[in-house]
């Protein structure tokens, strides 16, 4: 169970610093030398998505071991009652101490062993080349530390296939300096299939589920057991995935960030029938014939398109990854997490399918955050489709055929992210994709790929519109992680503009075509609604109830799941922006029935409905002429 945090602080952005290539150098070396020293943390570059992890100058790391000091940590072995995560009691001790030491968790534990060559010509070898997985200051909980130099720390540690050992390091988090590490601790299977994620198939009665492992096809098979509940089991086998730090495009995936994924397995449960209730365990059977299994788990299958059913839909963006034991917290980063994820943990049986449409755990090439990320979700995501969409953090990179010429994936370039997370696409690498509810036809566009007309994605999003059967799906919903449509945060008005570049230009014709009634984006972080709009003009006045035919789209910013908030322009609010909150909170959608939608605004603190608006329309108010929309005619009889 996570605690319930409350917090309100609003995002705190920090300037870049001015940074030099060394003398002689080309523009291209110089942009090569200004990567790395991002990497490297080297930098005082942030930005709400700056990764906590890359404040550690690791590759400045000295070796200054003391005699007098020391890491305790038992118990040495982990998990005795086949649990994935627990809880351990580290002491420490340091006859020099300062209020700068801190303790990292280091995984695999035999960190000082790494060694990696230098990035480029201008940048010196790494003494270290393995970030930590988690940090904390060591007076964190022991207050009087930087006098007695004594100290505790209590830490969750989840399996993630390797041992772990704690180090630590006075100087601070920019020089550190080793001065004590403990011996290492293990789970009692290191390589146990953990942390099940459900997904969408390509088809409505098709479900899978993803999972991480340290098995690989050459010692095992993967497999899952499933069945409906009650009733005989059967076995699906998997397909079994993964990726080298040579897959990923720059630092710091590529050097210091990068920790080995282990192995994804995908298994595919085909025939569902509609709203059963199945169970599933995952699965390896070694060539040795015993068997490794995972823990049980259940789900319901989706109901068929179009069936009259209470549907309900969790929606929101930039939720991130946070530590219940406080660690790795620098800038109040994704101090919002946990509670989007306590929320929808406690109102579990009360959703059906969550999207995460992007800017999933701002890992940012730190690749140990995935594993901790999928960890945080499991509660949710092994027990109801967990549906994600490509966002800056997951894919952006300079030179990788990302839309944006950014840094924002630290490395990554997507790879990660495809592989950790199914979704339908008919191409994994390209990300957009189409999944249908019930009731509902979702359209999932992914920004980081150019989306304006006359490419693929741009042909995909009028299809997905397009093919849609309206009189058995009546709720068409646009889900795109950076705004195509309209909002007014700060770094969107600093360039002239309400939108990304060319975003509803590009598409408000299709919207409006195809009588889209919800677009839903992240990126920016908080909550904003539109009226319906079109061109810049309400269309319709905004209301919390709209009923009758179609008038525009109702543009919905959900991007509060959990990263540092955003901030909205000054001054006069323009027409279009009804209801606006600078707080976490997520989005969730309701189809009652074939006629009547609600959309309701939570707030992630306590659960609270903050704004919320509903849609009464009948099939023949689907089909009705509007603005833009109405269909050639004749006079022929």
């Amino acid at each position: 169970m996570f605690p319930v945090l409350y917090l309100f602080d609003r995002k705190r952005t920090e300037q870049a610093s001015t940074m030099k290539a060394p003398p002689g150098t080309t523009m291209v070396a110089a942009l090569v030398h200004v990567l790395v020293a991002f990497s490297a943390a080297s930098s005082a570059a942030a930005a709400a998505g700056d990764q906590p992890l890359s404040k550690i100058g690791i590759h400045r790391t000295t070796f200054e071991i003391h005699p007098g000091a020391f890491v305790d940590v038992p118990p040495l072995l982990l998990g005795l009652q086949g649990q994935d995560q627990e809880w351990v009691t580290i002491g420490y001790s340091n006859p020099k101490p300062s209020k700068d030491d801190w303790i990292g968790v280091f995984s695999p534990a035999n960190f000082s062993d790494s060694i990696c060559t230098a990035d480029n010509q201008w940048v010196e070898p790494p003494l270290l080349c393995t970030a930590p997985i988690k940090f904390q200051y060591a007076n964190y909980t022991s207050t009087d530390y930087a006098k007695t130099g004594k100290g505790s720390l209590r830490l969750q540690l989840i399996n993630q296939r390797s041992d772990f050992s704690f180090a630590l390091f006075s100087g601070g988090l920019s020089n550190p300096k080793l001065i004590a590490r403990s011996d290492s601790i293990t789970f009692v299977n290191p390589k146990a299939p953990v942390y099940p994620r459900l997904a969408q198939g390509k088809s409505w009665n098709e479900m899978t589920v993803t999972w991480t492992s340290g098995y690989s096809t050459k010692e095992a098979t993967a497999f899952v057991e499933w069945g409906v509940q009650g009733q005989v089991q059967i076995l699906s086998p998997a397909v079994t995935l993964t990726f080298s730090r040579n897959t990923m495009c720059g630092p710091p995936a590529r050097t210091v960030g990068w920790r080995d994924p282990g192995f994804i397995h995908t298994g595919f449960l085909k025939d569902l029938w509609p709203n059963l209730k199945y169970t599933y365990r995952i699965g390896h059977r070694l060539f040795t014939g015993q068997i490794v299994w995972g823990h049980q788990y259940s789900f319901k299958a989706s109901p068929y398109p179009g069936e009259d059913s209470l549907q309900r839909v969790v929606v929101f963006g930039d939720m991130g990854k946070a530590e219940i034991d406080g660690s790795n917290e620098y800038n109040d980063f994704e101090r919002g997490s946990i509670n989007t994820t306590y929320q929808l943990v406690k109102d579990l049986k009360n959703i059906d399918m969550v999207m995460n449409i992007g800017d999933m755990c701002y890992a940012n090439g730190y690749l140990s955050q995935w594993d901790q990320f999928t960890a945080q979700v499991e509660p949710i995501a092994s027990t109801v489709p967990y549906m994600v969409a490509s966002g800056n953090h997951e894919r952006d990179w300079p030179g990788s055929g990302s839309f944006y010429g950014n840094i924002d994936s630290g490395g990554e370039c997507g790879v990660p992210a495809q592989n950790m997370f199914y979704v339908p696409a008919e191409n994994r690498e390209q990300f957009w994709y189409s999944t249908d509810y019930g009731m509902f036809r979702f359209c999932v566009a992914n920004t980081e790929l150019n989306w304006r007309p006359g490419t693929e994605q741009y042909k995909f999003i009028e299809h997905c519109f397009s093919s849609v059967d309206r009189q058995k799906q009546p709720w068409l919903i646009f889900l795109a992680h950076r705004v195509l449509g309209y909002s007014s945060a700060t770094f969107y008005g600093e360039e002239g503009t309400t939108e990304e570049p060319m975003g509803r230009e590009s598409l408000q014709s299709l919207w409006q075509k195809y009588r889209v009634d919800i677009a839903m984006y992240g990126h920016v972080h908080g909550y904003e609604r539109t009226c319906p709009v079109y061109e810049n003009v309400c269309v319709a006045k905004a209301s919390d109830r709209y009923s009758g035919a179609f008038t525009a789209t109702t543009h919905v910013v959900v991007g509060g799941g959990g990263a540092s908030l955003a901030e909205y322009t000054a001054g006069p609010r323009a027409r279009w922006s009804h209801a606006q909150d600078l707080d976490y909170g997520f989005a969730k959608l309701t189809a009652f029935n074939h006629t009547t939608l609600l959309m309701e605004y939570k707030k992630s603190r306590d659960g609270s409905v903050h704004d919320s608006f509903t849609i009464s329309r009948d099939y023949r108010d689907v089909l009705a002429c509007g603005v833009d929309n109405c269909p050639s005619t004749t006079m022929a009889s």
